[in-house]
């Protein structure tokens, strides 16, 4: 089972803090980017995988999605989704994106944010995703940027039994990274971006548009800490098509 960081206490109390937590997609500067890239939602069938607080969720119904189905692997998640959604349209369950079973070609719109980089395989999610969208279905979805999950250092790794070994976490290595972000330990895994997009067009999709996306000259106004997304992308918006 993938790490369930999001029920570490300390990771769930810090997380609670972000702005994104607290007002939604409104205070995730990256919205509007990914609201454009979005179909029609009217009538449509929608997942969103790694749903956390099931902000995408409401917003889909508002755009008047048909369903909507919130899949997150931590309970506390689940549990703050509940709290804030009074819609019968929405559901939300328990799920482990790396043994995802989906309905086949049942859905029209799946939507994941900032969740891939917690997986160590795409191919089993990415081709789940694939059989259980429609003919001409999307997936859409943003990721922690290469640039951004690989830091350039060396030094001594230690693994879980205590074990030392030297690396070098260039670009190119990709694999497992463990960071401190909130609370101790959280693991994500670093590919390139050449590894993620062609793995999605293995899969069989389209690619229809990618943004590695930086902020306005107005957000930075508004927000000078959005500076360092302007030196390195933070994340990358994917827009792909059956």
């Amino acid at each position: 089972m993938s790490q369930n960081i999001y029920d570490n206490q300390a990771f769930f109390d810090g997380y609670a803090q972000l702005p994104r937590s607290q007002f939604g997609l409104e205070a995730a500067p990256e919205w509007p980017s990914i609201e454009a890239m979005l179909p029609d939602l009217v009538g449509k069938v929608v997942i969103d995988l790694g749903c956390g607080y099931g902000w995408f969720c409401r917003n889909a119904r508002e755009a008047g999605a048909a369903d909507v189905l919130g899949v997150d692997l931590s309970e506390r998640m689940l549990a703050r989704a509940r709290e804030l959604t009074d819609d019968n349209g929405i559901r939300y369950q328990r799920g482990d994106l790396e043994k995802l079973v989906l309905p086949s070609q049942a859905i029209d719109l799946i939507y994941s944010q900032l969740t891939l980089h917690y997986l160590p395989d795409l191919v089993p999610l990415f081709t789940a995703i694939y059989q259980s969208l429609q003919p001409g279905g999307w997936f859409v979805f943003t990721t922690e940027h290469p640039i951004y999950t690989c830091p350039v250092r060396q030094g001594w790794l230690i693994d879980n039994e205590g074990q030392r070994s030297w690396a070098v976490n260039n670009y190119q290595n990709e694999g497992k990274r463990v960071s401190n972000w909130l609370a101790d330990g959280v693991v994500k895994y670093h590919r390139t971006l050449g590894t993620m997009l062609n793995t999605l067009m293995a899969a069989g999709f389209a690619i229809r548009h990618v943004n590695e996306w930086g902020p306005t000259v107005q957000q930075i106004e508004a927000n000078s800490a959005l500076t360092e997304e302007v030196e390195r992308p933070m994340m990358v918006l994917v827009s792909a098509q059956r």
